[in-house]
């Protein structure tokens, strides 16, 4: 039985540890977007959606989806992304995306704001958000 309890603990960690990362914004934003856009936007280098609304990213806090958002669509470690924030922070030339603390919190923000985009676990994703790209 602990064996069993085990494998079903392991296997329950590593679906999740495979489970995507799912870009979402508001239902009723209907922009396409695609790797480099979402890029731009959570890099500051661009603060509109390509349908012309104001962008506002939504970062989780490091870790997890976080670590595998910033490898995967941004190119970077998350120790990179702290130093390019950090110089742009000091330069006055922009300032980091908030941060959340869940995946929760990301869709109540992103459900309730059609400017907001957001990345969570793909594993997380409701209808209260949509997906607009999953990495």
């Amino acid at each position: 039985m602990k064996k069993l309890i085990t494998l079903a603990c392991t296997l329950l960690f590593c679906s999740s540890a495979v489970s995507g990362v799912a870009i979402v914004v508001h239902p009723s934003n209907g922009a396409s977007m695609d790797k480099k856009v979402i890029s731009k936007i959570f890099l500051g280098k661009m603060k509109k959606f390509p349908g012309g609304g104001e962008a506002i990213p939504l970062n989780l806090d490091s870790g997890g989806t976080s670590a595998e958002f910033t490898k995967k669509v941004l190119g970077k470690s998350e120790s990179q992304m702290k130093a390019y924030w950090s110089k742009l922070l000091f330069t006055g030339k922009g300032q980091a995306p908030k941060s959340l603390k869940s995946d929760a919190e990301i869709i109540d923000m992103v459900s309730k704001n059609p400017n907001m985009i957001g990345y969570i676990s793909e594993a997380a994703v409701t209808d209260s958000v949509k997906v607009v790209s999953k990495f």
